[in-house]
């Protein structure tokens, strides 16, 4: 069942066409990655779609809601939301803060800890959140948008600013609140964990969809279809997976010269660059 839907999706600006016909359905339950360049119209999508900003034209249901009916507070209290937009109570400490967010969105205050455990800050609860690091006031932030266990959560780059352990946990909480039924659709510039994290991509470039499908699907689709080998010399080459290939194959196992073997599959970075020319944004 679609619960985001999207059709002949238009923005305008003054200067610039910021979305061009973008078609797509995020299916209840899943991890969905909304993946491009900086300036592809990503956060744009993503206002249209939190009620933020009406589109130029198009429609848009997002919950059984419609557009004229996102600015409620009936359908924000059933999504959560981290992008830049996203503050904190500066003086407050990270509890107090959480504490609030849960009275505003009647929330059990049972949800705290939940969500500290999540984001790796039990010990942290106490603490200022002035006197945070950034990747800390991420995380933080990334409880405040999940403390109302909401239908669907929007995450605009949510590990950007943490260390390798702490993605780690952040993604073994965004998989088991998934697995509770949480649908996520989430941005981010970093293809490994889109691979590890999505059950479908879409490449959104110049304000138009590129691409769209199952990371494995997409990697099938844009590989070459090339063995790719490292002899024992050293040398490596490339052979075309056809049958006519097979006995020169053959013949570098039985030699021995064959040091290794693998199937040409490109990485979603790869199928990025590919897509939009562009290497990506750190």
């Amino acid at each position: 069942m679609s619960i985001v839907k999207v059709a002949n999706l238009e923005k305008i600006f003054p200067e610039t066409k910021a979305l061009k016909n973008v078609n797509f359905e995020v299916e209840k339950g899943e991890i969905f990655g909304f993946l491009g360049p900086s300036g592809s119209g990503k956060t744009t999508t993503i206002n249209i779609l939190t009620g933020q900003m009406s589109s130029t034209s198009g429609e848009v249901e997002v919950l059984n809601f419609n557009e004229s009916s996102l600015k409620s507070s009936k359908f924000r209290s059933e999504i959560g939301i981290l992008t830049d937009n996203s503050a904190l109570y500066e003086r407050l400490t990270v509890h107090d803060n959480l504490k609030l967010f849960s009275k505003l969105y009647n929330a059990p205050l049972k949800n705290i800890e939940e969500m500290l455990e999540l984001v790796n800050m039990k010990d942290d609860r106490d603490k200022q959140v002035s006197k945070l690091s950034r990747g800390m006031k991420q995380r933080v932030l990334l409880c405040k948008a999940l403390i109302h266990k909401p239908r669907l959560v929007f995450l605009d780059e949510p590990t950007s600013a943490l260390d390798p352990a702490n993605v780690v946990h952040i993604h073994n909480g965004l998989r088991k609140l998934n697995e509770l039924g949480t649908t996520i659709f989430l941005t981010t510039h970093n293809m490994e964990e889109a691979t590890k994290l999505c059950h479908r991509v879409a490449f959104l470039h110049k304000g138009e969809i590129q691409e769209i499908g199952k990371p494995e699907e997409l990697r099938y689709k844009y590989s070459t279809g090339e063995f790719h080998i490292t002899l024992t010399s050293g040398e490596r080459i490339s052979i075309a997976n056809s049958p006519e290939n097979a006995d020169q194959v053959k013949e570098l196992i039985v030699s021995g010269e064959l040091k290794s073997m693998h199937t040409d599959l490109p990485s979603l970075g790869d199928i990025f660059l590919e897509i939009t020319g562009r290497e990506l944004s750190k």
